[in-house]
């Protein structure tokens, strides 16, 4: 998996995961990245400083689960789904949508806890019905289920209430 940091025509910044560059730039040529803020498929990587951490001061992967959802329809490609982290100051009409994201969300698809990857899994190899699911998993468990192939997206998952 690799990360990159998008930018739209409109200078809006954004991060997304992909399988490899090669998975991004066909993504970007067939315009099928978006900007979550205003929608711009007009997409290129911005440029950012590298990562680099003195030895014995290294960051440990956060073991903190995302909540994901598994795509209904039939696998084809999908636009890249940011993992975000929720700013504290979040504008009002940002947090309405998301709010409005996650109640489709709960509505349209079924929540399988702690077993999103097992169900994730079953639904990919046919073993159960194609439906739509969200619930939690791991990193390393959303890196396994990248790397049989299996199309899932992770979403900011806006608290309800203040």
């Amino acid at each position: 998996m690799i990360k990159y940091t998008l930018r739209c025509s409109k200078d809006h910044r954004f991060d997304s995961w992909f399988r490899d560059s090669a998975t991004y730039e066909k993504q970007e040529k067939r315009r099928l990245l978006e900007c979550p803020t205003c929608g711009d498929s007009k997409i290129e990587r911005a440029l950012v400083a590298p990562n680099v951490t003195a030895k014995g001061n290294r960051k440990t992967a956060s073991t903190q689960p995302l909540r994901q959802v598994e795509d209904a329809a039939p696998a084809t490609e999908t636009p890249a789904q940011p993992v975000a982290t929720i700013p504290p100051n979040m504008p009002p009409e940002l947090r309405k949508v998301l709010l409005e994201l996650r109640g489709q969300v709960e509505k349209n698809c079924d929540y399988v806890g702690d077993k999103f990857a097992d169900e994730a899994r079953k639904i990919h190899y046919g073993e159960t019905d194609k439906r739509g699911i969200y619930g939690e998993t791991s990193d390393d468990e959303a890196a396994a289920l990248a790397d049989e192939g299996i199309e899932f997206g992770r979403l900011p998952w806006v608290p309800k209430g203040n």
